[in-house]
């Protein structure tokens, strides 16, 4: 899972976590550069499907990756369903109402 923070936005991506996919290698592009070209740096990013890296001095600032299908974005939803087993009582103390010292007068 790839997780960034970019000016408090938190985006996420489930996209490394699927076998089997090769990570495509990601170019990097001044800040500059990018303030420059950022509309055709966006659509190359959308038609290529390959991460761009923002960088300013050297230092990477920004991950731009594509956005994920819809399908994509959903698949997670529902992927634990009928994977865990609920047994015996869950709500009830696991020790005995006496025994807890602070509800005691």
């Amino acid at each position: 899972m790839t997780i960034l923070h970019v000016h408090g936005i938190l985006l996420w991506s489930l996209e490394d976590m699927v076998q089997g996919k090769r990570k495509k290698p990601m170019q990097e592009v001044a800040i500059s550069e990018f303030k420059a070209k950022c509309l055709s740096l966006l659509e190359e990013v959308s038609k290529t499907r390959t991460p761009l890296r923002v960088t300013r001095r050297g230092k990477a600032i920004a991950d731009v990756v594509p956005a994920a299908s819809e399908t994509e974005e959903r698949s997670w939803i529902g992927s634990m369903s009928d994977s865990i087993d609920i047994v015996g009582d869950i709500t009830s103390p696991v020790i005995d109402i006496d025994a807890i010292e602070a509800l005691k007068n």
